[in-house]
């Protein structure tokens, strides 16, 4: 078992263009104050972080984690949410993910994905460079618009969005392999990798690569009520990332999974604040815990109806507080009394003398 590493902040939802929060020293700074002890960075916001210079630049790198380090922080994941969204679009979302590309390659689906394609590559080189060993990242989606069964999906139609998913991630697999760095899909409503099924689908088409990881955010899977703590057990071995995220599902009789188009504070489901949700953290980190998880607890912040910077503050003490200390003992140490092997098998009934598979005593 390993004590989890924590508290961390995703910075996605607090940049912006005024201080503390527009660059990366200064963000980092308050990050700090609050308690945090890693930054999760978006790899695609150019006030925080410089992905090509990272990816061929050590003395950046080193720079940079310096920096942090002078602030007691360290770097949990680089993110590439964005450019990992940008691999597979299918046309009826080409206008609305338009935006998160660069502007050279906006109105061309065919170069945008060639331009995602090489950010991720560029990512697995900075992660390397900067000596981690996760990357967060979306899926992208080209089956998305057919998740529901009507009108009724022609055979094959699946199989041949995850065939051609794997094909652009498999290149891209191999490079965070050769980086030494998982890469973590965060399973999301609007990818195509949103649940255990379609992360089990994903890896057959991937030939079960070493690197096709998770990055389990427990909020995902509430408000699509899927069992969120049965899906540690069945995942652990590839979970490698963790966005410590509450969310609520409270139906009603007009409304529930699917929200009935109504904006964010309306619905059903809703995210929430860290303890302002209903998700069990503390049966989650019991569970990562045992399981060895070998990662950090990182906040992601988004909340309808709370200031972000109040669910900062409050998210670290959360966080921190959930953090289960390894034991380095048995409770039961106390009682026992080291029995020497003799004294065991005298014990069990059985004499000093061991039986072979010959049969013959053995000493």
């Amino acid at each position: 078992m390993k004590t989890l590493q924590g508290p961390g902040l995703f910075l996605a939802q607090f940049a912006g263009d005024s201080a503390p929060f527009n660059s990366l020293d200064s963000i980092a700074r308050w990050a700090a104050s609050l308690g945090f002890k890693a930054l999760q960075i978006p790899s695609w916001d150019a006030r925080l972080f410089d992905l090509a210079l990272a990816a061929e630049s050590q003395t950046y790198c080193d720079d940079l984690r310096g920096r942090l380090a002078e602030l007691g922080l360290q770097i949990s994941e680089l993110s590439t949410h964005l450019q990992g969204q940008l691999l597979a679009v299918h046309p009826a979302y080409d206008r609305p993910f338009d935006g998160f590309a660069a502007a050279a390659v906006r109105g061309s689906p065919a170069a945008r994905q060639a331009w995602a394609a090489e950010q991720l590559k560029l990512a697995a080189k900075a992660s390397a460079r900067l000596g981690l060993k996760a990357h967060a990242t979306f899926s992208g989606a080209l089956a998305w618009p057919y998740l529901y069964p009507w009108p009724p999906r022609p055979a094959g139609l699946v199989d041949e969005a995850f065939a051609e998913l794997a094909r652009r991630w498999t290149p891209i697999l191999n490079a965070f392999d050769q980086a030494g760095v998982d890469v973590c899909y965060e399973l999301h409503p609007g990818e195509d990798l949103f649940d255990g099924v379609t992360f089990e689908r994903f890896l057959d088409a991937v030939q079960q690569h070493p690197r096709a990881c998770i990055l389990y955010d427990p909020s995902h899977f509430h408000l699509q009520q899927l069992d969120y703590l049965a899906f540690i057990d069945l995942y652990h071995s590839r979970i490698r990332a963790f966005h410590v995220k509450d969310a609520e599902f409270r139906p009603n009789g007009r409304q529930g999974v699917y929200g009935g188009y109504a904006d964010w504070a309306d619905r059903a489901g809703r995210f929430r604040s860290l303890g302002d949700g209903q998700i069990d953290f503390g049966a989650i980190f019991s569970k990562l815990t045992r399981y060895g998880y070998p990662g950090w607890a990182v906040l992601e912040w988004e909340c309808c109806l709370k200031h972000p910077e109040d669910g900062a503050r409050e998210g670290a003490a959360f966080i921190q507080r959930h953090l289960i200390r390894v034991a380095d003992k048995a409770f039961d140490d106390f009682a026992g009394n080291g029995s020497p092997r003799e004294e065991l098998r005298a014990l069990l009934g059985l004499g000093s003398a061991m039986v072979g598979a010959a049969g013959e005593a053995q000493p």
